[in-house]
C-alpha cells in the first residue's frame, strides 16, 4: 500500500483538537480521514506529527495516510481539499514516502509560534488566532526568563497533569521572542524548538512568561519554579488561539523538490 505524507494546514478554533474524539465531537483527523473515505472507501486512520489540542491552529501539521491506489501526490492533495470543504482545514503539500516513514516517531524536531498582542482595543481581523493583554510587556524581562528554560530540563511544572509522556524531562532547542509593530499596538511572536514537547508545555511557558513581562514574576522566579518540578508552581496557561504549530523536521524533508 503506498504512503503519502500531508502537509496541512488548519485553523483550530471549531475542533476539540487533532485527535479523534470518543464523544464525537469534532476533529481535525476525522475531518481529513472522512475526506480520504469520499476517495477511497474504507475506514482510513492517518497518523499526525502532533496532537495539537482544542482551539490550537496549525500552518504545518503533517501526518501520513496509507492508501490502496497509486495516487499522483498533487491530484491526492487536491482531491483531498474538494472533500474538506467547507473546514477551515488544507493540505499543502502532499508526497509519496516510504513504508518506513512515520509522521510522528520519524520526527527530529517540532517547532511551535506563540502569537500574543497587547493593545487597548479588541483585535478585529486576528479575533480567534492570537492572545489579547492590554499592556505591553518588558521585553528584556521575557528574554530573560526564557533563558532559564533553554536546554535539557525536569519539565514537570510545565506539562499538563494529563500529559502521557513517560518522562517530563525535555530539550528545549531555542525560545526566540520577537517585538513587532501591530496596528494600535504590540505583537509578541514567540518561537519555539524542540524535538518534541510535553502537553501544554508551550502554553504553560507562554503564560508564565507573560507573568514575567507584565512585572507580576521576575525571572529568577521563572527558574525557581522550573526547578520546583511541580505543576502547581506554574504561572497561568496562555490560551490555545494564540498557538500555531509551524513546522516538523525529518531526516530528510519528505516535501523537498
Amino acid at each position: 500500500m503506498p504512503r503519502y505524507a500531508l502537509q496541512i494546514e488548519y485553523h483550530g478554533a471549531p475542533f476539540a483538537g487533532w485527535q479523534r474524539q470518543a464523544q464525537g465531537l469534532p476533529s481535525v483527523q476525522e475531518a481529513v480521514e472522512t475526506a480520504l473515505g469520499k476517495l477511497e472507501p474504507g475506514p482510513h486512520t492517518i497518523a499526525a506529527a502532533g496532537r495539537t489540542d482544542a482551539g490550537v491552529h496549525a500552518t504545518a501539521q503533517v501526518a501520513h495516510a496509507d492508501l490502496t491506489k497509486d495516487w499522483d501526490p498533487f491530484r491526492l492533495a487536491s482531491a483531498l481539499n474538494a472533500h474538506l470543504r467547507p473546514d477551515p482545514v488544507a493540505v499543502i503539500a502532499c508526497a509519496k514516502v516510504p513504508d518506513d516513514f512515520h509522521a510522528r516517531f520519524s520526527a527530529t524536531g517540532r517547532r511551535y509560534t506563540f502569537r500574543l498582542v497587547a493593545r487597548r482595543a479588541p483585535v478585529t481581523h486576528d479575533r480567534g488566532l492570537v492572545w489579547q493583554v492590554l499592556n505591553r510587556l518588558d521585553i528584556c524581562a521575557v528574554r530573560a526568563g526564557a533563558a532559564e528554560l533553554i536546554g535539557s530540563h525536569d519539565f514537570t511544572t510545565f506539562r499538563s497533569t494529563l500529559c502521557q509522556a513517560k518522562s517530563p524531562v525535555k530539550t528545549l532547542d531555542r525560545i526566540e521572542i520577537a517585538e513587532l509593530p501591530y496596528p494600535g499596538g504590540i505583537e509578541y511572536r514567540f518561537d519555539l524548538a524542540a524535538r518534541s514537547f510535553l502537553h501544554n508545555q508551550v502554553r504553560s511557558i507562554v503564560g508564565t512568561l507573560e507573568r514575567v513581562g507584565a512585572g507580576a514574576w521576575t525571572p529568577a522566579d521563572v527558574k525557581a519554579a522550573l526547578e520546583a518540578r511541580d505543576r502547581a508552581a506554574c504561572g497561568p496557561v496562555a490560551p490555545p488561539q494564540g498557538l500555531y504549530l509551524v513546522g516538523v523536521s525529518y531526516p530528510v524533508d519528505p516535501f523537498a523538490r
